[in-house]
């Protein structure tokens, strides 16, 4: 592998992941296409996610409440990514909830606005996380607490190829079908850093039985999801590609929290 190559990836994901300014000189000779730049998602999705960790450390050595700490966590997630992957969650959630059949479903996850299935959803996400993250911090501390934050979102955006590789897209157009399907060696790069990434910062930080888990139950909420996802719409999109990435970080969140 080209490391410059790969170096070149991860700039461009950060820059499809997030609102981060990244040189436009890595988009020269670019096609748009991620079929390869997937297996940069991990590590984008970990540099990504160091404010918000930044954030929960400052706030936690400066004797915030750990709920207090873990809500602005969240918002300056939120504001880096631009919500990107809650509004994946947000319209999934409409879809499935609201859609008679696959096309009504589709129709709807199509359309800007929020349902009540979306807004729900995103309480119960933003609650499950902060809540998570607020043990997590009463139990490891502030250091402990902030490198969960980084791990989960590597993890979680390896799964989110995965997702995106294993079903076929549900439209003929869209951003999921016009960046490209993931090549086999991006999403097995992608899978196996992101598996090293998270270990790297949860074993110290929690424990090699808190890791174990934490991918076990991620990994197990993305193959539910994904099969939900193709019994109902038989194929991926880019809102559910997003879900996928929500709905895995929670479940890793979850698990830390129950075996710290």
């Amino acid at each position: 592998m080209d490391w410059r190559d790969y170096l070149t990836d991860t700039a461009r994901a950060v820059s499809f992941l997030s609102r981060i300014t990244v040189p436009a000189s890595v988009f020269d000779g670019h096609d748009g296409s991620l079929s390869r730049g997937v297996r940069a998602f991990p590590l984008a999705g970990l540099l990504v996610s160091l404010p918000a960790a930044t954030t929960l450390f400052v706030m936690l050595v400066l004797n915030a409440t750990p709920l207090l700490a873990a809500f602005a966590a969240l918002a300056v997630q939120a504001l880096v990514t631009g919500a990107l992957h809650e509004d994946g969650l947000s319209d999934t959630a409409d879809g499935l909830g609201g859609g008679r059949d696959r096309d009504h479903a589709l129709a709807i996850m199509k359309d800007s606005r929020i349902g009540s299935h979306g807004a729900v959803a995103l309480l119960i996400a933003f609650g499950l996380r902060a809540a998570a993250i607020a043990e997590l911090a009463t139990h490891l501390g502030p250091l402990g607490a902030a490198m969960c934050l980084p791990a989960t979102a590597a993890l979680s955006r390896a799964l989110m190829v995965w997702h995106w590789s294993a079903l076929p897209p549900a439209r003929s157009n869209g951003l999921a079908v016009a960046v490209g399907a993931p090549l086999k060696s991006a999403l097995n790069l992608a899978l196996s850093s992101g598996v090293i990434l998270s270990a790297a910062l949860l074993v110290p930080a929690a424990s090699l039985f808190a890791y174990f888990l934490a991918v076990l139950v991620a990994a197990l909420a993305a193959a539910a999801f994904t099969a939900r996802i193709r019994r109902v719409l038989s194929g991926h999109t880019g809102d559910t590609i997003g879900a996928t990435q929500q709905v895995t970080e929670i479940a890793a969140l979850a698990a830390l929290a129950m075996a710290s």
